[in-house]
C-alpha cells in the first residue's frame, strides 16, 4: 500500500516545480521588460541632450534631419523630433538657445505575459532639452561632435 501511494505522488513534485518555474519566469521576464523600459527612457533623455548639444555647438543652420540622425545613433527608435531656435526666426547673434524635443516614442514589451495584456505599444512621454546661447560654439571638443 505504501508503495502505490508513493508512486501516485511521484508526479506531484514535477507539477509543483513546473508551476513554480512558470511563476518565476513570469516575474523574471517582467523585471527584464521593466529594465528595458527604464533603459529606453534614459537613452531618450540622453539622446535629447546630445541632439541639443549637437545643434547648439555645431551650427545654427542645421536641419532637423541631421540632428535626428545623430540622435538615432543613440536610440534607433526615435522617429520624430523638433529642433526650435528661440526666439523663432533668430540669427546666430540673436538666438537665446535651442530646444530639442522627442515626440511619438513608443515602447514595446517583449514579455509574452505583458504582451497579451497590452499588444499596443506604450506611448512614452515627450522628452525635451533646452541649451542656452552661452554654449553656442564654445565647446573645445566641437570638432568631435560635429563630424
Amino acid at each position: 500500500m505504501k508503495r502505490s501511494q508513493r508512486q501516485a505522488q511521484s508526479g506531484a513534485t514535477a507539477v509543483e516545480f513546473a508551476l513554480a518555474l512558470l511563476l518565476f519566469l513570469t516575474f523574471l521576464l517582467g523585471i527584464v521588460d521593466f529594465s528595458r523600459m527604464l533603459f529606453t527612457w534614459s537613452a531618450a533623455q540622453e539622446a535629447t541632450r546630445a541632439g541639443a548639444r549637437y545643434a547648439v555647438v555645431c551650427d545654427d543652420t542645421l536641419q532637423q534631419a541631421q540632428v535626428l540622425s545623430k540622435m538615432q545613433a543613440m536610440l534607433p527608435q526615435i522617429s520624430t523630433i523638433n529642433v526650435a531656435w528661440l526666439p523663432v526666426g533668430c540669427t546666430s547673434a540673436t538666438c537665446e538657445g535651442v530646444s530639442v524635443t522627442i515626440t511619438g516614442l513608443n515602447y514595446r514589451w517583449i514579455s509574452p505575459i505583458a504582451g497579451l495584456a497590452a499588444r499596443a505599444p506604450i506611448p512614452m512621454p515627450t522628452f525635451s532639452t533646452f541649451l542656452p546661447r552661452e554654449v553656442m560654439r564654445q565647446d573645445p571638443h566641437s570638432a568631435s561632435i560635429c563630424s
